[in-house]
């Protein structure tokens, strides 16, 4: 099979170089992003791997005429895609999956920041002002952690906050039958009103759009925490900012934001960024920002590469594919 790889980064090349022999595939290696330039590129492949480019109707016809019939996302989400537009033209989408732990650390981690107040304190430090006065954090045993979200990240998220003495509960429309002895799952209002800290762990649908927005901010108790290493559109961030600036909202850790594409991943330390909202929530004291990099361990980008391929390698063999979704 001959494959080109779209949007390779440096750290990827090991894990493309490794495993391209290793299954048989004829790798094309692009540093350069899916577009109408480079559909060229594609020449002779029926499957590309790509990153988080969108892929608009335009973009995706272009490469159905070039002879591709199947793109692998390297990533678990897969909204920058027009799906709906890829089934009308009969372009088959795939996206993968990679070690849940990776972004359940991660999510602990942040949890632990914003609970512990560490952006204060590494602010002030660098200041060099040691006093104690606003710093006070919380214990995580003693919170009531909601868990939206219980699937292969959600269900390692809930063990960790449950092995730190926490009370776990939990929404899901499915509900994880091997979380039961130690998460109560409840209806989402219901976690609204009772949990210390909410933590999101849901793909970007329709009918999640927005799901944390006014109104679920103000059924919220006084002082919540809000972690998101999910998607961004989880989050109503003007809403957001209304629940940081009244204190409904006592802090919150965002691996992710609304409107990010094009930002990340890039060195744009001398642009002017267009996305006002981050600017206004990284001038928070209680609010940290992270730019997407839950994910990122060296055993969830070998996944990555690894089931791009092998994902592919299925579908051109007409084989049954754990990760094709469209």
């Amino acid at each position: 099979m001959k494959l080109i790889a779209y949007d390779c980064r440096s750290d990827e090349l090991t894990y493309f170089k490794k495993f391209a022999p290793q299954y048989g595939v004829d790798l094309i290696l692009s540093e350069e992003d899916p577009a109408p330039e480079t559909v060229s590129a594609a020449e002779g492949c029926s499957c590309i791997s790509m990153i988080t480019t969108p892929m608009t109707r335009d973009l995706l016809q272009k490469y159905y005429d070039a002879g591709v019939r199947f793109i692998s996302t390297r990533s678990i989400g897969y909204d920058h895609i027009d799906i709906r537009a890829a089934k009308e033209i009969g372009m088959h989408i795939g996206n993968v999956s990679y070690t849940p732990n990776s972004v359940a650390d991660y999510t602990l981690m942040l949890a632990l920041m914003a609970t512990r107040k560490i952006k204060q304190i590494v602010l002030r430090s660098e200041a060099q002002d040691f006093s104690l006065s606003g710093v006070q954090g919380a214990e995580l045993h003693n919170l009531t952690v909601g868990v939206i979200g219980t699937g292969r990240i959600g269900r390692l998220v809930a063990q960790r906050f449950a092995a730190f003495g926490c009370r776990v509960v939990a929404y899901d429309l499915y509900e994880n039958k091997e979380l039961k002895d130690i998460v109560e799952y409840m209806p989402l209002d219901r976690l609204f009103a009772e949990s210390d800290l909410i933590t999101l762990h849901m793909p970007a649908t329709k009918e999640n759009h927005h799901m944390i927005n006014a109104a679920a901010i103000a059924s919220m108790k006084d002082g919540v925490y809000l972690i998101n290493t999910a998607r961004g559109s989880l989050v109503d961030t003007q809403a957001l900012l209304d629940g940081v600036e009244s204190g409904k909202v006592g802090g919150a850790a965002l691996d992710v934001i609304e409107n990010e594409t094009g930002l990340y991943y890039n060195d744009l330390k001398n642009e002017i960024l267009v996305n006002r909202e981050r600017a206004v929530l990284k001038s928070y004291p209680n609010v940290i920002v992270m730019p997407h990099t839950a994910f990122y361990t060296d055993q969830a980008v070998s996944d990555m590469v690894e089931h791009s391929i092998e994902s592919c390698l299925l579908f051109t063999q007409g084989k049954k594919n754990p990760w094709e979704i469209a």
